[in-house]
This record gives C-alpha cells, structure tokens and sequence, in this order.
C-alpha cells in the first residue's frame, strides 16, 4: 500500500469518527454554521469596525484585502477541486456504507481542498492581523472569538458530510498562509503610504521650530 492510500484511509477513518458525533441538535447548529449566506452580517459588522478603529483609508485597504483574500482562496480552492479530482465523501462508497451522515445536498463532485475553510481561516487571520495595527487596543478577545468561529465553521464541513478531515486542515493551512500575506501587505502600505504623511519632514519640523 503506497503512502497516499495510507494517509487516505486514516482520513477515512477520522472523517468517520468526527461525523458519528451528531444528535437532531448538533445537527441544525452545523447547518447553520456551515450556511455561508448567515455570514455576510458578521463580515459586514467587522468591515464597519475595521473603518471606526483604523480610519477610513486603513479601513477601505483592509476591506479590499479581506475581499482579495476570500477571492484568491475560493479561486484557489476551485482551481485544485478540478486538478486533484478527489471524490467528496458524500459521494464515496465506503464513505456511505461506513455510516456517514449526510446533511446537505451533495453539490459538484470534488472537494479538496475546502474553500469553506480556506476563507474562514484566511478572514480570521487577515482580520485579526489588521486589527492589531491600531496598537491602542489588544483584540485578543476578538482574536479568540474569531478563530473560534474558524474552526468550528470548517468542522461543520465535515459534519455535513462535504469534506474529509484533510480537506479542512489543508484549506485551513492555505487560507491562513494567503490571509497572512494580504494583510502583511496591507499593513506594510498603511506604514509606507498612509501614516507617512502624519509624520512631518525634518524641513517642516525646522519651518515649525523657527517660527
């Protein structure tokens, strides 16, 4: 057996496991969390604070890079579905016949990586990364909540019966490293561009002190 169907089949194995942990409860929490549509409220309320807390040039450059990260995430995503082709376990016979629960109608065919997670994880991480360059204030409770909601929005993937395991660690490794960079980016900008001009030039502090 090559390493690949190893690896295969304890994803199985612990899709399975993480599955089989569902109650008519559980069951309607997951759909919700996993329903992207419930989320546009938490994403504009966060754009809304993103404005208040770093001004409205930081603000607008960090919505944009929000949008840019979900963007290259679900692209990404779509773009290794087709390459990898690797079957959802929804749509896998010893899936089904193991005893997964499905929840949600099936969709297309393949699922790796998730762009559920991707784009959970790459939020969190750009947003929470954001944030904190108004250095007045700590977020850490924000940071908690935040990944929080990452993490339990992608397990409800596997909960629905959409993804393997795999699927979300490496959608979650991916959207974190893409959420990273964008905000890095974003943030090198403010430093460069924005906040420069609140700094006076030596000229004008000479100018100033002369007066």
């Amino acid at each position: 057996m090559h390493f690949w169907d190893i690896l295969h089949r304890w994803d199985q194995v612990l899709t399975l496991f993480v599955n089989s942990f569902h109650i008519p409860a559980t069951d309607q929490f997951m759909m919700f969390m996993s329903d992207r549509v419930v989320w546009f409220p938490l994403y504009l309320l966060i754009a809304f604070f993103l404005v208040k807390r770093l001004g409205w040039k930081k603000g607008l450059i960090s919505i944009l890079c929000m949008a840019l990260t979900l963007l290259v995430c679900d692209q990404t995503s779509n773009l290794l579905k087709y390459s990898v082709a690797r079957l959802r376990p929804c749509y896998s016979g010893p899936m089904l016949l193991g005893g997964l629960h499905v929840l949600e109608y099936r969709g297309n065919f393949f699922g790796f990586f998730s762009a559920h997670a991707a784009n959970a994880f790459g939020f969190a991480v750009c947003s929470s990364i954001l944030f904190r360059y108004d250095t007045k204030h700590t977020y850490k409770a924000f940071i908690i909540w935040i990944f929080t909601w990452a993490t339990l929005l992608s397990l409800s993937r596997i909960f629905v019966g959409k993804h393997y395991m795999g699927d979300i660690i490496v959608g979650a490794m991916i959207g974190s490293g893409y959420g990273a960079m964008i905000a890095m980016a974003a943030r090198w900008v403010f430093a460069r561009f924005i906040d420069k001009e609140k700094i006076p030039s030596p000229e004008r502090q000479r100018d100033s002190s002369n007066k």
